[in-house]
């Protein structure tokens, strides 16, 4: 059973009073715990003494200059009070007007003028050195030790080269070991031309600013877009390529009619909108065609208003007719996709057999290497599809013509077999692909070959 024994001490004096208490615990196990508790002190007295005293009351009594003395003591780092009140510097003179910014230059430059200079010690006299001159310690013994480890020793051949070398070919060999620090801009771009070295720059000459060079202005963009909207809707086959960047006139009605006519044409190949002021609206309506049209191969709509969900959408629309093979979309009114909106795009052109140059800028390294190496493997198959005489536009496996194998079956001599009975082979043995101009059937890939 445990016993537990409290004492208690009080001290009374005249102007303090302190409570000391001693706590001890006896338990069976001979274990004994001792705790000691002093309050606080502030002045002499307890902190809790201070509790119930009036802040105001005791301002009240104090007198102007204790005030003043007072003020002194607030911490300058308070951020809470103002800066007039944060400093120890008190001008007692009064103001003597408006401040006037020319008269107080003119005054402080005047007496700049009329404050006589300090007289020197020891008169100056050229070439003479006044004082005593800073001479450097002599280095540690340990360092010129290490300073003797470090050197390289290159050889008579390479020391002799070096030494006999001028300044240009050191500066030539420092860009080519990559040395950017030993030079400036001028000499390494010199050095990588080969145009020689500039004339007074060595490894301490000051690096001039180039004259740029004056480029022409370039000419304005003369198409008609009226009536480019007319030969597309006819469907002039001899219209490739629409080229209208930096056409800033066209309106949102003749982007309705050339997406329009652009659903039924079946040879225009190239079209480029960089900066025509593309919108949301109008760029749903580029998609809505794009999921029609068959024949586009490149499209190019940089520099617009397009946000990046309605971006997301044209590249979705690129999987309807898996035609174009180069999209390009950079520098819209949003710099910045987001992770959420890179993820879905990835995934839209991993979907993509056909798409083989991406004009996007991707923040995160996981969507921009994914997409590389689609890309990349989008290349590889349609070289392989060319080697083999294969078109890979349009489908994943496109047409060898049925004509060229039957061809080349009847030139082989059949041997003559014993007769067998017939056995029909059911269709679902070969795989039938239709298009357009003929039918092509290929066997099903064997166990070894890659799906």
């Amino acid at each position: 059973m445990a016993e537990t024994y409290e004492e208690y001490e009080e001290t009374h004096h005249v102007t303090r009073k302190s409570v000391t208490t001693f706590k001890i615990e006896e338990t069976s196990s001979s274990t004994t715990t001792k705790t000691i508790t002093t309050p606080a002190k502030l002045y002499g007295k307890d902190v809790g003494a201070y509790d119930d005293i009036d802040v105001d009351e005791l301002l009240a009594q104090l007198s102007p200059e204790e005030i003043t003395m007072l003020a002194k003591e607030v911490d300058p780092d308070d951020s809470f009070l103002p800066p007039s009140q944060r400093t120890n510097y008190e001008c007692d003179k009064a103001p003597t007007g408006p401040l006037d910014r020319k008269k107080l230059i003119d005054h402080i430059n005047k007496q700049a003028l009329e404050t006589p200079d300090r007289p020197e010690l020891e008169p100056f006299v050229p070439g003479v050195v006044r004082g005593k001159k800073w001479i450097p310690p002599p280095q540690a013994a340990k360092l010129q030790a290490a300073d003797e480890q470090i050197a390289i020793d290159l050889g008579d051949e390479y020391e002799q080269a070096l030494s006999d070398a001028t300044q240009e070919e050191i500066i030539d060999l420092a860009a080519i070991l990559g040395f950017h620090s030993m030079m400036n801009q001028d000499q390494y771009h010199a050095s990588l031309l080969n145009k020689g070295q500039p004339v007074g720059l060595g490894w301490d000459g000051i690096t001039k600013s180039a004259i740029p060079k004056i480029f022409p202005a370039e000419a304005p963009n003369t198409t008609d877009p009226e009536e480019t909207i007319q030969r597309i809707k006819s469907d002039d086959s001899k219209l490739v390529e629409v080229n209208l960047n930096n056409i800033k006139t066209i309106s949102d009605e003749q982007f309705d009619k050339l997406f329009e006519a652009l659903k039924s044409n079946t040879h225009l190949e190239v079209l480029s909108l960089t900066n025509v002021g593309l919108t949301d609206r109008t760029a749903l309506m580029l998609a809505a065609a794009l999921e029609q049209n068959h024949a586009l191969r490149v499209l190019n709509v940089e520099t617009n208003f397009i946000s990046p969900t309605v971006i997301v959408t044209l590249v979705k629309s690129l999987l309807t007719q898996m035609t174009i093979e180069e999209f390009r979309a950079s520098n819209q009114r949003s710099q910045v996709f987001g992770n959420k909106i890179e993820m879905e795009i990835t995934e839209l052109v991993e979907k993509n057999t056909t798409l083989l140059r991406l004009g996007l800028h991707l923040e995160f390294n996981d969507a921009r290497h994914r997409v590389a190496a689609h890309l990349q493997r989008n290349i590889d198959r349609i070289r392989v599809d060319k080697r083999d005489g294969r078109s890979s536009r349009g489908s994943y496996y496109r047409p060898v013509r049925i004509e060229e194998e039957l061809a080349e079956m009847s030139d082989v001599e059949e041997e003559p077999e014993e007769e067998e009975p017939e056995v029909e082979v059911p269709p679902a043995d070969y795989d039938v692909e239709e298009d357009p101009d003929n039918v092509v059937i290929r066997p099903p890939p064997s166990d070894d070959e890659d799906m």
